[in-house]
């Protein structure tokens, strides 16, 4: 089987199995994993050492109370007009072993969406998928993967669903992860909506930031879709858009914020980037 290879580890998280096993351990180790029903979430998808921690304790929760057939992965960074598109076959490989794609699944939900479907050679390098992948391994280590970059547009809600009805009619039991970080803020970044001064830093902690999640947490499509739009406040908020509606289609009906952090925390400068994590339960 032709599997991508890992083109992030040993950079944004550690390319050994035993250094991956042991960081993930210390995350979970230092946090408290929050108890309840849950089957779908939202992570943060910088390095681990911006946002490892909070990606982490999504997941652990996530595995706490699933032992899924598949877990799905919404993310890639995307313009509105793209298609979306799917690892349609092989797998990819991790510091902790290599995961599969599901085939049969994407076979299924490919007559209900129309994909670019990639090979393992033709899917992008993509963080916002690699990084969660060894928390797959880690917390899912049976389960099958599917990932999927969500434009930012109307498909994406109506990918959510139909990922969930396909599963339903497979009889697969699965979990849903939208990768997304919070607004990009600074030269670097080319947005400096509020200058460059000591109140940027606070402008997207207090007013940007909040905005993006009060959207996410209202599990509303349009409206972080919208939201996303005007304040480049979620670099993918196709993925959230399809996470939110998996959600709703399996019964969920709020969400609960986690953590909220920053790169200026780890790494002090005049460009930052605001991470969160979120699940969604009944």
């Amino acid at each position: 089987m032709t599997r991508k290879k890992a083109q992030f580890a040993g950079s944004w998280y550690p390319s050994d199995a035993r250094e991956c096993q042991r960081e993930i351990e210390a995350f979970v180790k230092s946090t408290t994993v929050p108890e309840g029903n849950f089957q779908c979430g939202i992570v943060p998808h910088a390095g681990w050492f911006f946002s490892g921690s909070i990606a982490c304790r999504v997941m652990a929760a996530l595995g706490k109370s699933n032992a899924p057939d598949l877990v799905l992965i919404f993310g890639m960074h995307m313009h509105g007009n793209e298609a979306p598109r799917i690892l349609a076959q092989g797998g990819w490989e991790t510091p902790l072993g290599p995961l599969d794609v599901h085939e049969y699944y994407v076979q299924a939900l490919s007559k209900k969406v129309v994909f670019e479907q990639d090979t393992p050679h033709t899917f992008p390098g993509d963080n916002t998928i690699e990084v969660q992948l060894p928390f797959v391994k880690y917390f899912f280590p049976n389960a099958a993967m599917v990932p999927v970059g969500v434009p930012p547009s109307p498909v994406a809600s109506q990918m959510g669903v139909s990922a969930v009805e396909v599963a339903g009619e497979m009889g697969l039991n699965i979990v849903v992860v939208g990768s997304t970080d919070l607004t990009h803020y600074g030269e670097n970044f080319e947005f400096t909506p509020v200058g460059t001064g000591p109140g940027a830093l606070e402008w997207m902690e207090k007013e940007n930031d909040p905005m993006a999640l009060d959207a996410i947490l209202s599990m509303d499509g349009e409206h972080i879709l919208s939201e996303g739009q005007k304040r480049q406040n979620m670099c993918c908020a196709g993925a959230v858009a399809a996470t939110v509606a998996s959600a709703r289609a399996m019964g969920a009906v709020k969400g609960m914020a986690l953590d909220y952090a920053t790169s200026f925390d780890k790494s002090p400068g005049t460009s930052f980037v605001g991470y969160t994590g979120v699940l969604f339960g009944q």
